[in-house]
């Protein structure tokens, strides 16, 4: 039993434990009432996290309200009814700029070394006037001209023509993307061949480069009917072309449907399990992307060569090959703040279509896919294979996926540069990153050793098949029957406080035990003697010795992180803090429905 409210931003149901649960109305997926039953009418709440929520009302008129409600709520016509512009954590306005000015991209580029003699800073779409969907600041080879990028970009898909993505400072390599050219059957464009061949020469270590079309051969194909398509070798100087073979965004919408489904099915065996996992084909489409995101990074790693990515419009398929390649070079990716810039460099600046791909808004449902989940969980499975490698834990992974769909916080928000400036977010808006900074304890993997991670030139993963596993922490957080869980690392975690805290101690008992020792000696002898073997006075008299400090149970501590209250989702409670915030009910025509639950 427990009562619904619903506000401007949440729903907030209260039980007669008067336990609390919030939920954004921008996480609700899907709303579905079903048939009337004897003990009132169920409606069914799943949210874009993966929370499920059931509630029974006990008259059928107000589920109905409900459920219309939820309908508007869950789906703003404008970017201006999202939370984040409601949003105020009471911080003032130098504080809230200096979150924005946390991620540098000019200073990521030069820390891995460019601008320099192959590469240069070009001003080309300084007025987005070559591509809408790029970001202002593009860095290109210095031999390529104006009117080659300008002739390249009307060859390309969107306008979205070859641009360094991340550059290699020890091989003098680098990650370029773009769109498919607009080559169908036969068209050739000079302009676009002399920006690959700039591209190639720029590394002196080696001229012939890997062009990777991440689809499968078919849907390329498929393409040049329209128009698009892919290079043809005998056109380009000195590339080698790969296909990859992922999947597009409408198979994986399917996958994921069909992988919930199955997990969110109690009472399958072992062998439907399984089975319905295998026929999903979630798993299969995650070994493809970190397949691919390993061929180009042994590409550079190990050949010194250049890789070229591109999909079909270059915002999809090619953000996750890119930046998962760049976690396999680059050990700073690994890291908490490093983390935080590679999603800011290839993603939200490039362009990933993070408003239509998280149904930030009521738009075409075909437009929604986990592009960005995908990646999340391939970082996550690298994670598992390389747990020293990683500074960051499984608990940062989830909370950026939770505040990707919440659309608390201004990053993610709209689909791409122009339209955030456009929004204006900066202004009106807070960012997530301090927010996570401020939180970093909560995010550290105990097993992390920074010096491993540097030696590692690169990540090798293994993909066999056996090394694929369900991710029950992102599908399966919000169950609270699976609980208690045991986390190692949240266990390891505690028993590192705890030895800090002895350590600490035992500083204190020293020190103090030091000063006693420097005491004149006359003062320790003014003691009468009590007995014939007398104590030592210093020992009487010490508050060390007289403070008891009780050690924490090594049972209870485990137990409470195993999931015995509410802060079982490790990551939860920061959530229900800043969701916390939101003041006041707003007041509904249908009014408060009570229900069981």
């Amino acid at each position: 039993m427990g009562t619904l409210y619903l506000t401007a931003t949440h729903l907030l149901f209260i039980d007669s434990s008067q336990k609390e649960t919030w939920i954004l109305h921008h996480h609700i997926a899907a709303v579905e009432k079903l048939a009337l039953t004897t003990s009132g009418c169920p409606l069914v709440i799943q949210c874009k996290n993966f929370r499920v929520v059931h509630f029974i009302v006990p008259r059928e008129r107000d589920c109905h309200d409900v459920y219309n409600s939820l309908l508007q709520l869950s789906k703003p016509a404008s970017y201006d009814e999202l939370y984040a512009f409601s949003y105020n954590p009471k911080q003032n306005e130098s504080k809230r700029l200096q979150g924005w000015q946390l991620i540098d991209l000019a200073e990521e580029y030069k820390r891995m070394g460019v601008p320099n003699s192959n590469w240069q800073l070009s001003d080309a779409n300084r007025n987005y006037e070559i591509c809408d969907s790029y970001p202002r600041e593009l860095y290109v080879p210095r031999t390529a001209s104006k009117p080659i990028i300008v002739g390249s970009s009307k060859f390309r898909s969107k306008g979205r023509f070859p641009v360094l993505s991340y550059y290699h400072r020890d091989k003098e390599a680098a990650i370029c993307r773009c769109s498919q050219p607009l080559s169908g059957f036969s068209a050739r464009c000079l302009e676009d061949e002399n920006m690959l061949h700039a591209i190639s020469i720029a590394n002196p270590a080696h001229h012939c480069m890997y062009v990777m079309d991440t689809r499968p051969k078919l849907n390329a194909m498929a393409n040049r009917a329209a128009g698009k398509g892919y290079e043809n070798e005998d056109n380009y100087a000195n590339i080698r072309f790969q296909f990859v073979g992922i999947e597009n965004i409408h198979v994986m919408r399917s996958s994921l449907q069909k992988l919930l489904e199955v997990s969110g099915t109690k009472a399958l065996s072992v062998n439907s399990f399984l089975s319905g996992l295998e026929s999903s084909g979630w798993l299969r489409h995650i070994k493809a992307v970190l397949d691919a995101a390993i061929f180009l990074a042994k590409a550079i790693a190990v050949e010194n060569a250049t890789v070229l990515v591109h999909c079909s419009d270059g915002w999809d398929r090619t953000s996750q090959v890119c930046s998962l390649g760049s976690l396999l070079l680059d050990s700073y990716y690994r890291t908490i703040k490093g983390f935080m810039v590679l999603i800011e460099k290839d993603w939200i600046s490039f362009g990933h279509k993070f408003s239509d791909r998280c149904g930030q808004l009521d738009g075409d449902p075909k437009e929604i896919s986990p592009v960005f989940t995908q990646f999340l969980e391939g970082v996550w499975h690298l994670t598992e294979q390389f747990p020293q490698a990683f500074e960051y834990n499984e608990a940062f992974l989830l909370q950026i996926h939770e505040h990707v769909h919440s659309c608390q916080f201004g990053n993610f928000l709209g689909n791409c540069q122009k339209e955030r400036e456009e929004l204006k977010l900066k202004e009106k808006t807070y960012s997530l990153w301090p927010f996570l900074l401020d939180e970093q304890k909560k995010y550290l993997n105990p097993l992390y050793n920074r010096d491993f991670s540097q030696k590692l030139v690169l990540l090798e993963p293994n993909t066999a098949s056996f090394n694929f596993k369900f991710w029950r922490n992102m599908y399966h957080q919000f169950d609270r029957t699976m609980h208690p869980r045991q986390s190692v690392f949240n266990i390891i975690m505690t028993m590192s406080e705890q030895n800090k805290q002895l350590e600490k101690d035992f500083k204190e008992l020293e020190a103090t035990m030091k000063q006693r020792n420097r005491q004149p000696e006359e003062l320790l002898t003014k003691e009468p003697l009590q007995s014939v073997h007398p104590a030592s006075p210093a020992l009487k008299t010490s508050p060390c010795f007289k403070k008891e400090q009780p050690l924490l149970p090594m049972k209870d501590s485990i137990r409470t992180i195993e999931g015995s209250n509410t802060a079982d989702n490790r990551y939860s409670e920061y959530m229900e803090e800043l969701s916390k915030a939101e003041p006041a009910v707003v007041s509904l025509e249908y009014g408060v429905a009570r229900m069981t639950c």
